[in-house]
């Protein structure tokens, strides 16, 4: 069965009924998690199958009651339980490129059959912090840079997940944006900008019935999220109306007792330091009312009961890594990969392109992401090298990883084709857990970019001295985010962002080189020419200002042109968009645009509905996402996308009222197919007077 709101609030009397036979010491329990730290460290140390996360993490659970443990497993690029047979996926960000609500949705069926398997109950992968600037280690793992389009994929997870009767959960609930500073930086910003960029896309997760919210380690406005009265209690219960459960980031999530518990937190992960007894204690001495523990214990059973009381959905191992989950990820991998330049490389011809030089170090690696409490262990991954030889067995491929630049000019004078695959990995970007610190069991460095957001320094030195030698030249690019490219992007004919595609992701990019598969990813960032058009970051900072402009908004809003538009992406084909209409309708805007297939093959297209606000009597974006539909389409073909825009995405926080507001004016339309106005057609519509519900 689906298991909804409306069932877990109906089951609200049932779990009331065990919270009130349960002693103090059992609710406590509940809130509480299992995992001894020292002894995982110790088993790890003896065992080289053992590692974070290996098998589920456990809290709570009084099996005399029926009511069942919480059972953890990580993610979000698959489940990070055991030992080499989970799916990897490819990371969010390439997902986020598919612009695929439903493919997404898939995913998260195959992750919570994949959870199940392992013994799990709850699936902490829904990960849509929004990247204030592309330089934060773990932006990998969420799905670009706006916060309507995060909001739309990790509601898509969510629901394939959950409806595997798998509880999800999302994070890292707020403001978590930077690694090196995480334990310890006090974001601040205006209320506008809380309310309007970095809180929506967890609002619309939570409204599609998410079973779970991670708070974040951070501080927000000089307090720490894990205890924060406002962020937890004021705004994602009350206002919200959220009835999971809240649990702690791992270990330093809290560090308060009394300042957890009465700021909303209900469960201590993923062991117990600072709940179990001095929670008890904490109660029995008057500092925390015994209400919050039987609010908390309340919402944990209840959830928990929703999710398993009658779960017919039952998986053994045979589905992990299964041939169905293996082609979604491969899918995933094939629809996000973007094409970015192309100047008439792309595709490669099997039978003329014969002799093909491989350059590059992150060839022949298994490259698929970062090391930290993310990582995934398939049974094998596909690296790029071994793509391009699986995808055109007859070429000759030679592969050198680059270091002397005259001997790889040599290679490239007498190959075909070039393919230049750069980068970066787990060393390069990921979650920061310094080397020297007690708990550090994931193993992770990482970390943000603190010194450039472009390509190490050899490795432009080889696209600018090799590049040249051979235009029929392509640079494949790799990592988790945007990635500077204007010092060496002339020098090379095509370039194709791969992000870390996954176990399949060689087979997706030799796919798409070789033209099996038509490209068809969108940048789910912009790409400046400078990275001072970005907002500026102290990574190793105590306190953090953040603006309400970024990305692709801040650009635009300062008349500054990006090298590369949010949304951008090539295909082999061609699309024409004509015949835009838009209307006020049925309490929205609805905007329609004809696309045809132009081209001479089948191909994708990502049409993207932004509205703009240059009416307004507020300082607001210049235009923002507000709707996206993919479509296919055979050669030739024509198709009508019809987009929906709620007044609700049309609002603007007003902080003097404290509520979210329409204006009533004329709002311009866009539809087309980048955030680029040259790719978009435009239109008006009028809001009048009337009286609307949002």
């Amino acid at each position: 069965m689906k298991v909804t709101r409306e069932y877990r609030l109906s089951l609200t009397d049932k779990a009331q009924a065990i919270v009130d036979k349960l002693s103090l010491e059992e609710k406590v329990s509940l809130m509480s998690g299992k995992v001894d730290i020292e002894s995982l460290m110790a088993e790890e140390a003896r065992n080289p199958n053992v590692h974070y996360n290996y098998i589920p993490f456990g809290a709570g659970g009084l099996p005399q009651f029926g009511v069942d443990e919480m059972l953890f497993c990580d993610g979000p690029r698959g489940v990070v339980s055991g030992t080499g047979q989970s799916t990897c996926f490819p990371v969010s960000m390439l997902r986020g490129a598919t612009f695929d609500r439903e493919l997404e949705t898939a995913i998260g069926h195959a992750i919570g059959q994949e959870t199940k398997a392992y013994g799990g109950n709850l699936y902490a992968g829904v990960c849509i912090n929004l990247p204030y600037n592309p330089g934060w280690g773990r932006s990998q793992e969420t799905y670009g840079e706006e916060s309507y389009h995060l909001g739309e994929m990790g509601k898509a997870l969510t629901e394939g997940v959950q409806e595997e009767n798998v509880m999800a959960c999302v994070k890292h609930y707020a403001f978590n944006q930077m690694e090196i500073s995480r334990f310890k930086v006090s974001v601040d910003t205006d209320k506008r900008t809380e309310r309007e960029v970095f809180l929506p896309h967890f609002k619309k997760v939570i409204d599609a019935g998410v079973a779970s919210v991670m708070s974040s380690y951070n501080l927000y406005e000089g307090e720490k999220v894990g205890h924060h009265n406002y962020l937890l209690n004021e705004v994602l219960k009350e206002e919200w109306n959220f009835d999971g459960f809240v649990m702690s980031d791992f270990f330093f999530g809290i560090n308060d007792t009394v300042a957890a518990a009465n700021g909303g937190q209900d469960m201590e992960m993923c062991g117990t330091e600072f709940f179990g007894p001095r929670l008890v204690n904490a109660v029995r001495e008057g500092q925390v009312s015994e209400s919050k523990i039987d609010d908390a214990a309340l919402r944990i059973v209840r959830t928990i009961l929703a999710f398993t009381q009658n779960d017919d959905k039952a998986y053994g191992t045979d589905v992990l890594a299964n041939q169905e989950h293996v082609a979604l990820a491969l899918q995933a991998a094939r629809e996000g990969i973007t094409l970015i330049k192309n100047q008439n490389v792309l595709p490669l011809d099997k039978k003329t392109d014969k002799k093909i030089l491989v350059l590059g170090k992150l060839a022949e690696k298994e490259n698929i992401g970062d090391h930290g409490s993310s990582r995934v262990y398939p049974p094998y991954v596909v690296t790029p090298l071994q793509g391009l030889s699986k995808v055109s067995p007859e070429s000759e491929l030679i592969y050198y990883s680059g270091e002397d630049l005259a001997h790889a000019k040599e290679l490239a004078e007498k190959a075909d084709a070039v393919i230049f695959v750069v980068g970066y990995n787990y060393d390069d970007e990921g979650e920061y857990i310094t080397e020297d610190q007690e708990n550090n069991y994931t193993g992770a460095v990482g970390g943000d970019r603190t010194k450039s957001l472009g390509l190490h320094e050899d490795e432009v030195a080889l696209l600018k001295a090799v590049g040249p030698v051979n235009t029929n030249s392509i640079a494949v690019l790799i990592g988790g985010n945007m990635i500077m490219m204007e010092d060496w992007k002339d020098t090379i004919g095509a370039i194709m962002m791969a992000y870390y595609p996954g176990m399949e992701g060689g087979t997706a990019i030799a796919e798409i080189i070789f033209g099996d598969v038509n490209p068809s990813g969108k940048l789910p960032y912009v790409v400046p020419f400078q990275e001072s058009d970005l907002p500026q970051v102290n990574w190793d900072t105590e306190s953090q200002w953040y603006d309400y402009y970024h990305g692709y908004t801040k650009l635009e809003k300062e008349g500054t042109v990006p090298s590369v538009p949010y949304g951008f992406g090539l295909s082999y084909t061609t699309f024409e968009t004509s015949a835009a209409r838009f209307e006020v309708k049925n309490q929205s805007i609805e905007a329609q645009v004809t696309v045809t297939n132009t081209g001479d093959r089948s191909g994708d297209e990502i049409i993207q509905c932004y509205i703009g606000f240059e009416n307004s009597s507020v300082d607001r974006p210049v235009k923002i996402l507000r709707g996206f539909e993919r479509v296919n389409l055979a050669q030739g073909e024509s198709k009508t996308v019809a987009i929906t825009v709620p007044f609700e995405e049309l609002t603007w926080f007003n902080p003097d009222t404290d509520q979210f507001e329409l204006e009533y004016m004329e709002y311009t339309v866009y539809i087309g197919t980048s955030s680029a106005n040259d790719d978009l057609l435009a239109g008006i519509v009028s809001l009048q007077g009337e009286s609307y519900d949002v």
